[in-house]
């Protein structure tokens, strides 16, 4: 058996992503591109979109469409240019989401609950939905694969909203696996640790303004929480996305896998 070949996810797979014309999303999009995919992406960030088609950070194999993914219509527009430009789907990333607000529960104002709650967890709803029958038709099954976060398996405080959707993710696509096994398309939730970048910046940055310490200090809590005691990267997120898309992960399903160099607590 050539185990290096099971590693790559096959040529030609037609992928669409969320939230991917920048950071995570669109180290994920430019990974499929590397393997012979042809991926599509939304993303709220109308320059982002635009930026896909420049030298520097696009690809023939990358188009976009701009998007707010909580929005019914704007989904239902991808999914229009999806047809268009892949002709049918293999794999769905759900990856677009918001860090949400960051404040004690008796603080945070209901609109920013409810744009996170639309964000973070109506959106993979939504699309869901109008991706498993396009899945259903592809040769060989599909794939969907959900971006959950290490704060989906442990309580995080001062970040409820956020850490709430997080949960409810894996609960989704858990039972998604079971919904859907017999169609073969897998469902799995990638659970990404405190990643490199800086959405990650900013978060530390809100926690540290809101405990009057420095950013330096509230990085280093962060980075004692983890047995690792570094961040992860956005190319080790693409990594075990690829792997749940490929060969290798063709056995793998309902499942929450951190990728998170082991987060204790948060």
């Amino acid at each position: 058996m050539d185990y290096l070949k099971l590693l790559a996810p096959p040529a030609g797979l037609r992928v669409l992503i969320t939230g991917g014309a920048s950071g995570i999303g669109l180290t994920i999009a430019q990974a499929f591109v590397s393997t012979g995919a042809r991926v599509h992406v939304c993303d709220v960030d109308a320059k982002a979109i635009d930026a896909l088609s420049t030298h520097a950070t696009g690809s023939p194999s990358i188009t976009g469409t701009r998007a707010d993914v909580s929005n019914k219509a704007d989904v239902t527009r991808v999914f229009d240019d999806v047809k268009r430009e892949l002709g049918g789907l293999d794999v769905l990333i759900n990856n677009a989401g918001i860090a949400g607000p960051t404040g004690g529960i008796d603080e945070i104002e209901s609109d920013d609950w409810e744009r996170t709650i639309d964000i973070n967890l109506n959106s993979h709803y939504y699309f869901s939905s109008q991706a498993v029958p396009m899945l259903r038709e592809a040769n060989g099954g599909g794939v969907i694969v959900f971006m959950s976060s290490v704060a989906g398996r442990l309580g995080y405080g001062f970040r409820t909203p956020y850490s709430a959707t997080k949960w409810a993710i894996v609960g989704l696509a858990k039972s998604l696996a079971i919904e859907l096994g017999a169609d073969n398309i897998r469902v799995n939730a990638v659970q990404p640790g405190i990643v490199k970048g800086p959405r990650m910046e900013g978060v530390i940055a809100a926690r540290a303004k809101q405990l009057n310490i420095s950013y330096q200090e509230m990085e280093a809590r962060y980075l004692e929480k983890i047995s690792l005691r570094r961040m992860v990267t956005q190319e080790e997120i693409a990594a075990s996305v690829l792997f749940l898309s490929s060969p290798a992960g063709s056995a793998i399903s309902g499942q929450a896998l951190s990728v998170c160099g082991n987060v204790e607590t948060l």
